[in-house]
């Protein structure tokens, strides 16, 4: 079970704390138009193409979730293995051009406030006809990938088919069963997901896996913070998707027409000043590939954090590139160690309905449709803009939650631990111990990453957000 520590805003804090997220929903919520809306309810499945409703498909998502993209079905083929991956087909629902197509442009992803999700589509789509629900008959677009016994892929292709979803897992649940030895719809997931996972090794990709910050609203009403690191099958299950990405990137690659998520290499002075920060921190990155390095760091260790911190860094300048007739100049996307495609989320994310459909085109040796091409190079605008909101709502969201647990405690001392060093405005970036909140604080510029230190909190502003730390 992954490591959590939650902690929830005292009820005094709570009903200002409810006023600020409303305000910080209205200020990012826009209502779909009615055409947009009518155009959802009565979209029209497309033909269902080859039938493989006798394939016991599942899907595996957060417990509670309705917009399910993804459903997938492994078995052993012969000493390898056979994994079918089946994608909603938003393409086959959305007409180009329409009211539901230019809402989603405005939109680019779906968002996800306290208290739920700002959705890309309307749910009557993305929660009905093009979700794949349990039980229920579903186009989709049926990735089918060759695996060898190292976990290699040998083939792959796409086509459109029809599904049937059996099961609706959620992560902790499947990762207790497999923690049982029951068998399941994910039994060879583990199996598959760490050979995957050492593929990934050998083209030197690197996972930042920083924990996972979530805003949590309780049965009660009550809202509060959780930490966690993801859950081992929850690894496993990205190897999936990372294998689809890349496969698309490749399709788009040699048709010479896509879009690609990229990420450059990081310079050598980045590689130089993160192993400086990791002999400061005592534990040397020494030998190896960074992502190697970074693999081997134990999560028990009160080090790891600020060093994920510091390996943020390397992480940097991961953007959208279209093309058409002629191969960009940047083609990697260097986490992963491979060119890369967003192919495996369009009920949630604008950009994987164009690699989709591409993708499509190519694998039935057909012209991409001249809507698609028309609109690619308006994609990374689009999916940046959307991006930079989806940021910011989180990290708004956070802050004002955070800001809410804090507020009963002003004039109070707490320990805490640098994770990064004082910025030029002499602002340290720490964590506390008890409750767990990541902050700024005025602090010695000598107090080094990994240093336990004492900070007096002066100020939490649950309207803002705002709070503030010295050192004590």
């Amino acid at each position: 079970m992954p490591q959590r520590r939650s902690h929830v805003a005292p009820s005094a804090a709570q009903s200002g704390l409810a006023t600020a997220l409303g305000a910080l929903r209205a200020e990012y919520e826009t209502p779909f138009a009615a055409e947009a809306l009518a155009e959802a309810e009565r979209a029209s499945a497309p033909a269902p193409g080859v039938d493989l409703r006798d394939l016991p498909f599942a899907t595996l998502d957060p417990a509670g979730s309705r917009d399910l993209d993804q459903a997938f079905h492994l078995e052993r083929d012969g000493r390898g293995y056979r994994v079918r991956y089946a994608i909603a087909d938003v393409p086959g629902f959305v007409r180009p051009g329409g009211a539901l197509d230019a809402a989603a442009r405005e939109r680019g992803q779906t968002l996800y406030a306290a208290d739920g999700s700002i959705p890309l589509h309307p749910p009557a789509l993305s929660e009905g006809s093009a979700s794949l629900l349990p039980d229920e008959d579903r186009p989709a677009l049926v990735w089918s990938f060759a695996l060898d016994a190292e976990g290699a892929v040998t083939d792959v292709s796409l086509q459109r088919a029809l599904i049937r979803s059996r099961a609706q897992l959620d992560y902790v649940g499947a990762q207790a069963a497999l923690d049982r030895g029951e068998d399941s719809p994910v039994s060879l997931l583990p199996e598959i997901g760490r050979l995957r996972l050492e593929r990934e090794a050998e083209r030197g990709g690197a996972s930042l896996n920083l924990p996972d910050t979530e805003v949590v609203r309780h049965d009660d009403g009550r809202y509060g913070i959780e930490r966690r690191h993801p859950l081992p099958i929850e690894d496993w299950n990205a190897q999936l998707s990372l294998m689809t990405g890349m496969a698309a990137a490749e399709m788009m690659l040699s048709a010479k027409v896509g879009v690609l998520r990229t990420m450059p290499q990081p310079g050598e002075d980045a590689f130089e000043t993160f192993r400086r920060q990791t002999e400061a921190l005592g534990r040397p990155w020494t030998i190896g590939r960074y992502g190697e390095y970074l693999r081997s760091l134990e999560r028990a260790d009160p080090l790891t954090l600020p060093i994920l911190e510091a390996a943020s860094a390397l992480f940097r300048g991961a953007g959208y590139v279209a093309f058409d007739g002629q191969l960009p100049g940047e083609t990697e996307q260097a986490a992963i160690g491979a060119p890369y495609a967003h192919a495996t989320a369009p009920l949630r994310r604008l950009v994987d309905r164009w690699s989709l459909t591409v993708c499509l085109a190519v694998a039935e040796a057909r012209e991409v449709p001249d809507w698609a091409r028309r609109s690619l190079a308006d994609l990374p605008e689009l999916m940046q803009r959307s991006s930079s909101r989806a940021s910011q709502l989180n990290s708004r969201t956070i802050g004002l939650v955070e800001a809410a647990l804090l507020a009963p405690h002003v004039g109070e001392v707490f320990e805490a631990s640098v994770i990064r060093a004082a910025n030029g405005e002499g602002e340290a970036t720490i964590q506390l111990a008890e409750p767990a909140v990541t902050a700024r604080a005025k602090i010695s510029a000598d107090a080094a990453p990994g240093s336990s230190v004492r900070v007096r909190l002066d100020a939490a502003e649950v309207e803002t957000g705002e709070v503030v730390f010295a050192g004590a």
